[in-house]
């Protein structure tokens, strides 16, 4: 996860800044490549001050979507349905 990213819970869908390569909550507004979700964090993590190496989920696997948690932002139901299409992209798929 990215410095700066702040406390990021279990279950959040994660995207990829395209600059760093590294991690932050994927959010519909952001425009660095992170408003496309990537990957799913299996553990919170606070991120806020300092870099912080996660597990994450980023292939071939189901979850079950209750327990997913999306950026505040992220808050339209095709808006979640457009996040969980990316992952299924990817083989993650939300049940």
């Amino acid at each position: 996860l990215a410095s700066g990213a702040g406390v990021i819970a279990a279950g959040t869908m994660l995207g990829k800044v395209t600059a760093s390569g590294k991690y932050v909550a994927s959010a519909v507004a952001a425009s660095d490549g992170s408003e496309v979700p990537a990957a799913i964090n299996i553990y919170g993590a606070d991120a806020s001050a300092s870099d912080v190496t996660v597990s994450g989920l980023v292939r071939d696997a189901e979850v079950n979507g209750k327990c997913l948690t999306y950026h505040a932002d992220r808050d339209q139901p095709a808006e979640k349905a457009a996040a969980n299409a990316a992952l299924a992209n990817l083989g993650v798929i939300v049940r």
